[in-house]
């Protein structure tokens, strides 16, 4: 439907000055001249084929015509400024769909998503633990945090935090009848695998040891989150990712074993569609989570020692049988 509207600029001058009865003052809320405001109003009365005001010396007084326009005039500006505040609240509030991996959704963001509810307490985040890819159209998710190389076609990535594993286990286990002193000391031992991924078998090779201990075997779980309640249960060893088991180090739950990290070239990063990247609600949810990140970088340096794979077999002289 075509609208047969006349100008806003003349719209806006008069509405304002039929408020003020004044060019001066109604030129000053809008931040331009009297003489402007005039010739605002004199364009839209011309447009309009009828006179809004009169004009005296001293004053001016709005005509019947006037008096009859400026109440439509003025609830249409109404229900214009009120649909722009609606329009801006919900994109600064509301439901924020978060697509994330199990596990990381378990021991990282599950910790700290109530600092991010006190920043925002009006965005309601839902988060929706999953490893697969998800359809932004189709499943409305508003963003999601992934793990991998950053490429995902037709969609916008940031690099958020980077990833290294390091066998991990319970201190029980670490100081059972089977002692773990060595890398050779996982054949006597269960080895933990995700089923998504084979790191055992390649830090096993790196070190040199696959004549020793067998990096296939072993159960496997669907995510990493399973794979470290096992571990914290004392059964097996696992190669734990650096974010998700800062917090089990730190209390005990785990400890981390030879002193040898499996650095990777993967990293978690957040994915959004382009045209969505800048939205309120997903600007202030980035802003959270990278502070967090950098957060979460200075602990595992100060906190976790990771060593460079290479560094460390050449450090420590390992020729795979020990």
């Amino acid at each position: 439907m075509a609208y047969q509207l006349p100008s806003l600029n003349g719209l806006r001058a008069f509405e304002a000055t039929a408020r003020h009865l004044s060019f001066k003052q109604a030129g000053a809320e809008l931040f331009v001249t009297p003489g402007a405001i005039s010739q605002q109003v004199k364009a839209l009365e011309e447009e309009l084929g009828v006179p809004l005001f009169r004009r005296f010396s001293r004053k001016i007084e709005l005509t019947e015509a006037g008096r009859l326009f400026l109440p439509p005039v003025q609830r249409a500006f109404q229900n214009i400024s009120e649909a722009t505040t609606n329009l801006e609240k919900r994109d600064k509030s509301g439901v924020l769909n978060i697509s994330l991996p199990p596990a990381f959704a378990i021991k990282w963001i599950t910790p700290r998503i109530s600092s991010f509810q006190a920043l925002y307490p009006d965005i309601e985040a839902h988060i929706h633990a999953s490893n697969q890819l998800v359809d932004f159209d189709r499943q409305n998710i508003d963003l999601a945090i992934r793990w991998g190389f950053g490429k995902y076609p037709g969609l916008r990535s940031e690099h958020l935090l980077s990833v290294s594993f390091f066998p991990v286990c319970s201190p029980r286990l670490k100081e059972g009848p089977k002692p773990l002193e060595k890398p050779s000391d996982l054949a006597h031992h269960t080895l933990l695998h995700n089923e998504l991924r084979k790191e055992w078998p390649l830090w096993i090779k790196a070190l040199n040891l696959s004549d020793v201990v067998d990096g296939s075997k072993g159960p496997s779980f669907s995510n990493d989150g399973l794979v470290l309640m096992a571990a914290i249960e004392g059964q097996g060893v696992a190669l734990g990712e650096n974010l998700l088991v800062e917090k089990d180090l730190r209390t005990g739950l785990l400890v981390k074993l030879f002193d040898i990290s499996f650095p990777t070239n993967v990293a978690y990063y957040i994915v959004c569609p382009e045209e969505r990247w800048d939205q309120p609600k997903i600007k202030f949810f980035r802003e959270w989570v990278t502070a967090e990140a950098k957060k979460t970088e200075r602990v595992v340096e100060d906190e976790i020692r990771d060593y460079s794979l290479q560094d460390l077999i050449g450090a420590a002289g390992y020729t795979g049988k020990k």
